[in-house]
């Protein structure tokens, strides 16, 4: 029997949050779907959990992979999807009745679109979330033209993972979910950006976002700032193989990714820098400019990897006051 929608939760040791988040999914204004609930080697109750879930809802399939970890659980969730359109969810989030109605019309209103996430609301139960994720989910929802996201696409990974919907054509296209030492839903954005792929974040706040100290991206190491770093340098060293690059700040980012991008066989050729004292200095063989000399748009390629705020919008500025245009003569990478 075909369905509109699949949904994928894999889930492990949740038994403390499954209810909540499963009742988040069932209680969707939008009811064509299936819950595909995978559960990946718990040791506490979430299997029972489950279990009872199916007995209740007959939308609801379990199954358990013994523990093959968040892709290969996501990889077999897939595997088994009848609906032509593949939902994320997470075992200790919570999604907004109108999550799944309002990504499926923006997806039927735009053929051209792979996919969509939502804006997102970040709580913790302990205290307050960190100012830092309190903006990145202000700028998940800054992202609301296909356009404006491709062109941020290597600051930050633009989708909240579990706020997705995603065609299911699309995401076999680009052969699912990839296991390595990076974060596996920002290589798969990137897979489907770089393959001509659009993808957009709905404004409107449809999805909780949970944060807590065992959250995958605060535990596992292929959440670090390297396997960011070697995101970014990949689609770079790709996209700008045999161009000169300029990288726009001589600090600790610009210096690592031109490392990487190095490593890569990339051109770096240049540094810019507004401290004086870096003037002139040579890192990695390139030279240290002052920004007012610049090449022309197209002489080489500019990334801005200044991670200061404001200093994005600064750089934007100044780049665009000289006639560069972004994703053509500039790239923001942090």
């Amino acid at each position: 029997m075909s369905v509109a929608v699949s949904v994928l939760l894999p889930a492990r040791d949740a038994a403390d949050t499954i209810d909540a988040a499963i009742e988040s999914v069932l209680a969707q204004t939008f009811g064509d779907f299936e819950l595909l609930a995978i559960d990946d080697g718990s040791r506490d109750e979430t299997r029972a959990r489950l279990d009872a879930w199916v007995r209740r809802d007959g939308r609801v399939r379990v199954w358990s992979t013994g523990g093959v970890g968040l892709v290969g659980a996501l990889n077999e969730g897939l595997s088994k999807a009848r609906g032509a359109l593949v939902a994320r969810m997470d075992a200790d989030d919570v999604s907004l009745p109108d999550r799944f109605r309002r990504s499926i019309e923006r997806l039927h209103d735009d053929a051209s679109l792979a996919g969509v996430g939502t804006g997102v609301e970040i709580v913790r139960a302990d205290r307050p979330p960190s100012p830092a994720l309190v903006a990145y989910g202000k700028w998940l929802s800054s992202l609301t033209t296909p356009e404006r996201l491709f062109a941020d696409r290597l600051i930050e990974s633009p989708l909240c993972h579990p706020s997705v919907t995603l065609r299911r054509a699309a995401i076999d296209r680009v052969g699912g979910w990839r296991d390595g030492p990076f974060p596996e839903d920002w290589d798969l954005w990137l897979r489907l950006l770089e393959s001509g792929e659009r993808l957009v974040c709905l404004p409107q706040v449809l999805h909780r976002w949970t944060d807590h100290e065992r959250r995958l991206t605060r535990t596992d190491a292929r959440y670090r700032q390297s396997g960011h770093t070697a995101l970014r340098a990949d689609v770079l060293a790709r996209r700008l193989a045999g161009q000169p690059i300029g990288i726009w700040g001589a600090g600790e980012r610009g210096i690592t990714l031109a490392k990487a991008l190095l490593a890569r066989g990339a051109r770096v050729e240049r540094f810019i820098d507004v401290n004086p004292r870096k003037l002139g200095q040579r890192i990695h063989g390139a030279r240290v400019v002052w920004p007012d000399d610049l090449l022309p748009p197209g002489a080489e390629h500019v990334i801005a990897a200044v991670g200061a705020s404001g200093a994005r919008a600064e750089i934007r500025a100044f780049l665009e006051s000289r006639g560069f245009v972004e994703t053509e003569h500039y790239t923001c990478a942090a």
